[in-house]
């Protein structure tokens, strides 16, 4: 990754998102971007900072981790995390501060911001310089290219546009960053997650979606039984799951989850804008549409126009016998 010859004296603080001991894939998408901008220094605290630490140390593009240690961090409390990151950048002269477009992120950096009289910038797609950023708006129907003036630009990142940076390839060193007395604003109380064996839809590498074109719930299984032939997630539009064809763990796009995998199948989909927004960045797009005139036909880069009740079972007949 090249490093604009203007953007030498800045210096960017990544807030490490951790998910079950790990680094958060959103948070690797962020350290890529950051790079762009300055040396990355990550940012890890609760009970795990010194084993994430270690990890983040060997990240490609990290040259610096600070850990804090306190169990007020544990969850990712906004209340708690904010004024830790506005100590360290009052403290070490960070100039931006990157966060991945999740929760995580999204409650962090705009509180983070308000602290440092800031603007957060969100959904940031792409950098021009340290002051000037690419974000999408109404869904993709518009590209916002915004300069900020602050002292200290605090943004979330998109992840679907930026590659996750590499584990390995860094050799950052580590430092310990005093912890910020607990605020006590907020509790944790519990995390509800629905568990499940099948691909995570945000990580898949193959997805396969589908919209009204399913017609009812149980047709939703035909889509089930293809994506368990490919090793895929199960992808579903919002109208179908409003309409209870689909669990809400399917959804994503505008209103739910952003994906970008390797290959992606939209069944019965008409691609509107809401839709394309959450998606568009995958590497292969196919489509089975009837309709041919469909505005999902525009970006695809394979197309079929038939109905999915004929494809769909006939690709997973063919799949299921090459094995």
């Amino acid at each position: 990754m090249f490093r604009l010859s203007s953007l030498r004296l800045a210096k960017v603080l990544v807030l490490a998102e951790v998910a079950g001991g790990k680094v958060a894939p959103a948070t690797l998408s962020a350290i890529t971007a950051a790079a762009q901008v300055g040396p990355v220094t990550a940012l890890v605290a609760g009970k795990d900072a010194q084993v994430v630490a270690d990890a983040l140390a060997k990240t490609k593009g990290v040259e610096e981790v600070l850990t804090t240690a306190g169990d007020h961090y544990d969850h990712g409390l906004p209340e708690e995390y904010a004024p830790l990151v506005a100590s360290a950048v009052t403290t070490n002269g960070y100039t931006h501060v990157f966060a991945g477009t999740s929760a995580f992120g999204k409650n962090i950096i705009p509180r983070a911001a308000a602290k440092l009289d800031a603007l957060a910038i969100s959904e940031v797609t792409a950098i021009k310089d340290e002051n000037t950023f690419v974000r999408q708006l109404y869904a993709g129907n518009a590209i916002a290219t915004v300069k900020s003036a602050d002292k200290v630009k605090f943004c979330t990142v998109r992840g679907t546009t930026f590659e996750r940076a590499a584990p390995e390839g860094g050799s950052g060193k580590i430092s310990e960053f005093p912890a910020v007395a607990a605020s006590g604003k907020a509790k944790f109380v519990e995390d509800k997650i629905s568990a499940s064996d099948k691909p995570d839809l945000t990580t898949a590498a193959t997805v396969v979606t589908g919209g009204r074109g399913i017609k009812n719930k149980e047709n939703f299984k035909i889509l089930e039984d293809l994506a368990s032939s490919l090793h895929a997630a199960v992808g579903a539009t919002r109208a179908i799951v409003d309409a209870g064809y689909a669990p809400n763990e399917c959804r994503w796009a505008r209103q739910g989850k952003t994906v970008a995998p390797n290959f992606y199948l939209a069944c019965g989909v008409s691609g509107a804008i809401q839709h394309v927004a959450g998606m568009k960045d995958s590497k292969v797009i196919a489509v089975v549409n009837t309709d041919e005139d469909a505005p999902f036909f525009q970006i695809a880069d394979y197309g079929i126009v038939e109905d999915l009740f004929k494809v769909v079972p006939a690709l997973t007949e063919k799949i299921n016998a090459s094995k």
